[in-house]
């Protein structure tokens, strides 16, 4: 442990949050390391789970299976020539077979399964693994609802049952809950990272919220996008979606949910007395943040947001507490949107709740809990349960009137938490009060 914690100061505590970021070849070994306790912690209970001992996952050179992008090592940045991975499960707690019927071996992760001066055919050859095997169940990457786990192509599924002897053909399933499974669960050593990961986020948020960055009056919604790119390009990380700026004020403009992140306008000029909001995430690691905060932009003379900005804050982090503690291992997407909807109303809370999942993908696999589209719940999407060791942006707004506007305001935030199986906790805290821009 001593020496875990020393290496992960190393590679977070030197100099400033903005030096924090480990270089390439130290990420990529803490990549590895992650991948191969996935494979040896996570990936085997899963297979059980879902009752498939065998898993076909294959893609060709840059159209990969976004599950088979997950399993490759950091060293390969996609799958190369047509990469058919197998994952066997022999049982009695036997440790899983991975093998790569593939040109290649897949580092030190996947076997090499396959030698073409042998056995021209590719196809021929990971049938013939599949026989000497007998699995009861071949679980393969297609699915009608949750696209993360439908990357098999159309020409690879035909091409793979027409390979494969008759007897096996009845065999094959689905492998979306196991799909899903893998892509949603978080392993210890990814927990111990994932924390720093939010505080870069909050990091470069707080910096970006404040006189260093903003000039009022001066600074555009547009600057402070392009400062969070260009800040997260100097930093070593990237981002998986383009930031959003927006600004609700004391006008007779009222808040329009399209228009809040999508239809926004680029040359905003931030001005005293405005409340500014940011929608921002970024991957390292792998893994990623997705995070939504406010700042006040004070009028020169001011110490604080007016008292109704101040209790429309307080709202929501009422919504977010009502919301996490209908987390409950087993219940659907749906019904903990459903409860903590009539929750939050019974509390006279004007609700929007859209939490997602989120790791290896912003929008990540697993359970959806609300769409601001969707208030009464998705089908399938929303039916799927919640599993213990996921994490999930707690995405959400609530509206609230403030007496010194005059008018109905949308405090929207968003915040990365960790749901153990027990309890929900925020990887880096939440916001619980706004940042402050001077004027004077």
């Amino acid at each position: 442990m001593q020496r875990f914690l020393i290496m992960v100061c190393a590679i977070f505590c030197t100099q400033s949050w903005a030096a924090g970021v480990a270089d390439m070849q130290t990420r990529s070994k803490l990549v590895d390391e992650i991948l191969t306790e996935r494979f040896e912690q996570v990936l085997p209970e899963l297979m059980r789970r879902t009752d498939i001992d065998m898993w076909v996952v294959m893609s060709r050179e840059y159209n990969e299976d976004p599950v088979l992008k997950t399993m490759l090592p950091s060293t390969w940045l996609s799958a190369r020539r047509h990469t058919m991975l197998v994952i066997y499960d022999p049982g009695q707690d036997k440790a899983l077979e991975k093998l790569a019927v593939a040109r290649y071996a897949v580092a030190n992760l996947f076997d090499k399964a396959w030698n073409k001066e042998e056995q021209p055919d590719q196809w021929a050859a990971l049938a013939k693994i599949i026989k000497n095997r007998n699995p009861d169940k071949i679980g393969i990457n297609v699915s009608e609802a949750f696209a993360l786990a439908d990357g098999m192509s159309s020409t690879e599924k035909t091409a793979f049952m027409e390979a494969l002897p008759a007897k096996y053909r009845s065999r094959v399933v689905s492998a979306e809950e196991l799909a899903i499974g893998w892509l949603e669960t978080r392993s210890e050593l990814e927990m111990q990272h994932y924390p720093e990961i939010a505080r870069m986020g909050h990091n470069l948020i707080a910096t970006a919220f404040s006189n260093e960055v903003i000039t009022p009056g001066k600074t555009t919604t547009d600057d402070v996008v392009w400062w969070l790119r260009d800040q997260s390009t100097k930093l070593g990380v990237s981002n998986w979606f383009h930031p959003s700026v927006s600004i609700q004020r004391a006008d007779n403009e009222e808040f329009d949910q399209l228009k809040a992140f999508s239809k926004k306008p680029g040359e905003n000029i931030i001005q005293p007395g405005d409340l500014i909001h940011v929608d921002f995430g970024i991957t390292y690691l792998r893994l990623n943040t997705d995070q939504q905060q406010h700042a006040y932009v004070l009028k020169p003379g001011e110490k604080n947001a007016p008292a109704g900005l101040v209790n429309a804050l307080a709202n929501a982090n009422r919504l977010q507490d009502i919301l996490i503690s209908n987390f409950k291992t087993g219940r659907s997407g749906n019904e903990i949107l459903r409860l903590s909807r009539q929750q939050a109303i019974e509390e006279d809370i004007k609700p929007s709740i859209y939490t997602h999942p989120l790791g290896f993908h912003g929008h990540a696999a697993g359970p959806t809990i609300g769409m601001w589209d969707a208030q009464e719940g998705l089908p399938v999407k929303g039916d799927y349960p919640l599993y213990p060791d996921t994490a999930y942006s707690i995405e959400l707004n609530a509206a609230s009137f403030v007496p010194e506007w005059d008018k109905e305001i949308r405090i929207m935030l968003e915040e990365d938490a960790f749901f153990d199986g027990q309890k929900v906790e925020y990887l880096d805290g939440r916001q619980k009060r706004f940042h402050l821009i001077s004027s004077d």
